[in-house]
């Protein structure tokens, strides 16, 4: 058990989904995994452990924003062994080609936080990166079940709402297709702690043309995102 997780040891699998809504790890749990428990309820964050196709697999809420997700990831690392994580969620698109609903693979992710300016002493602007392996294997699942997974790089922002939305035209003059706020921080802590790390994001929003997904739809309806992450994960 630690601070944040509730688990005691061997309750958490080295392959763990990372949905930053606790209820979204409920629902995942419940359609997805067989024989899902759950080991923690701590703080409301919710995580379960299952099989999925007979392999364990974790799901476990990270809450909003790099603070909270950096804090699960070090500890699901760190604390419980685990190797693998993927990022589940959503994002507001940037790119005009993209739809709602689009399902997105990070390659990258820039940021506007200062946590890995802090973290090498402002000398280096540090470029986080997904795992190549799972990269590869969601778009060639994506492409077995359908689903044109489109890759590229996305920003991870500090803030939810922004006074320089000027910032995310020039952003998307530069290729980066959408905004979420955890992959940044994701991609950093896997790379110093070894482990792998992927972000998978469905459209929810496309902050440009102003378009929106209900607010029920965000939680429970991403259904091809989930399934190309699972199929990643234990592949």
């Amino acid at each position: 058990m630690t601070t944040h997780i509730g688990a005691k040891p061997g309750e958490i699998a080295p392959r763990v989904l990372l949905p930053g809504d606790p209820l979204r790890a409920k629902w995942i749990a419940e359609n997805f995994l067989d024989d899902a428990k759950c080991y923690s309820t701590v703080r409301n964050m919710l995580g379960f452990t299952g099989t999925y196709r007979g392999t364990p697999v974790s799901v476990q809420g990270s809450g909003m924003g790099m603070p909270s997700a950096s804090i699960y990831v070090h500890e699901l690392i760190n604390d419980y062994g685990v190797g693998t994580i993927i990022r589940v969620g959503s994002c507001g698109a940037l790119a005009d080609s993209l739809q709602l609903r689009d399902v997105i693979a990070a390659i990258g992710s820039s940021t506007d936080s200062n946590m890995n300016r802090i973290r090498f002493d402002g000398l280096v602007d540090y470029a986080p990166v997904a795992d190549f392996g799972l990269l590869r294997a969601s778009v060639e699942i994506g492409e077995r079940r359908g689903v044109a997974v489109r890759v590229g790089q996305v920003l991870a922002a500090d803030a939810f709402y922004t006074d320089r939305p000027d910032l995310y035209d020039r952003l998307a003059s530069y290729g980066v297709l959408a905004v979420d706020m955890e992959s940044a921080a994701i991609y950093t802590i896997a790379a110093r702690f070894n482990a792998r790390a992927l972000t998978i994001l469905t459209v929810s929003d496309h902050i440009k043309r102003g378009e929106a997904m209900p607010p029920e739809d965000r939680e429970r309806t991403f259904s091809q995102m989930v399934e190309i992450a699972l199929d990643t994960i234990v592949a």
